[in-house]
């Protein structure tokens, strides 16, 4: 492996860490604001740090057309569907971190990486055997962690559950529209859709102070700035370098990490019960993204 691969992924466990952490942000989040609330000041703090990265990227001829009346009109279509799909993902999230652990949450939303090509098959993608294991190994492991001894998951987990499946649908909506428009215009644009639309929805239904603004500022400013502003550039940054295949599963360590985090700072823990239900979700996620025959181009590498 050459040096600057790495580099690549390096930054890209930073920022898989940095993502894991942004779930304990969001539940200290939550005991000053409400949830719309949160996510739209936290979308809107993301979309404004990803400015100087547009800025830096346009003027060094990155992002050409910006200016045309097409562009503009396809970079709309795109952050508004994106954003939409995004708004409801988000919600699901942040509602469900209100009855659920940062680590089950963690956990369950990685599933999307499980999802993704199996919705996927909707659209005519190809999907390989060992999805369809991985996502056998990750139902298996999701019964073990949120299935309790009734059958029945809880309102929190299922509520995660729901938001995996719109996150995977994010995915596939942001790589339709990224052939067509600049990834981070993409990005920025689709942040403040997702943020106009939780402020509304906070405007009818929730109650918002200055006071709990500014008391929940420190997780605002991680979850928006870091998770967003920071974590967004080191992925940008990193995957230029990065073997797609390491790529995703070294982001899959988020879920890890929001395990780690909710247990050092929020003071959560896990069953024996649940630490095997988050290991083999982990595993299928990873069975997920390593096709078998570049398991065996490793092996064979490795013997020769």
């Amino acid at each position: 492996m050459e040096w600057g691969e790495w580099v690549a992924n390096l930054m890209l466990l930073l920022a898989a860490a940095i993502w894991g952490l942004g779930f304990v942000a969001q539940r200290l989040g939550m005991d000053h604001l409400e949830p719309f609330a949160f996510n739209g000041l936290r979308f809107v703090i993301g979309a404004l740090s990803l400015l100087p990265l547009i800025w830096m990227m346009k003027r060094k001829g990155r992002l050409k057309g910006v200016a045309d009346k097409d562009f503009s009109r396809r970079a709309l279509i795109g952050s508004l569907a994106c954003g939409g799909i995004l708004f409801i993902a988000a919600s699901f999230q942040q509602v469900g971190l209100l009855y659920t652990t940062a680590a089950n949450a963690g956990f369950i939303t990685g599933l999307y990486i499980v999802l993704v090509p199996v919705l996927g098959l909707l659209l005519k993608h190809s999907t390989g055997s060992n999805t369809w294991i991985g996502c056998a190994v990750a139902v298996v492991g999701l019964y073990f962690l949120s299935v309790g001894d009734n059958v029945s998951v809880s309102y929190g987990d299922g509520l995660q559950l729901i938001g995996a499946l719109f996150w995977a649908m994010h995915i596939l909506a942001v790589d339709h529209f990224a052939a067509r428009i600049a990834p981070v215009v993409l990005a920025c644009g689709q942040f403040l859709a997702c943020a106009l639309a939780s402020f509304l929805v906070s405007l009818v239904l929730e109650t918002t102070t200055m006071a709990g603004v500014q008391a929940a500022w420190a997780a605002l400013a991680y979850a928006g700035l870091v998770s967003v502003g920071v974590a967004y550039t080191l992925q940008v940054l990193a995957q230029k370098h990065a073997h797609p295949a390491h790529a995703a599963i070294i982001l899959s360590l988020e879920t890890v990490f929001a395990a780690i985090g909710g247990i050092l700072f929020l003071g959560e823990s896990l069953s024996g019960r649940a630490l095997l239900g988050c290991g083999l979700m982990l595993l299928g996620m990873l069975i997920s993204q390593l096709p078998l025959r570049y398991l065996v181009k490793s092996r064979q590498e490795k013997a020769a």
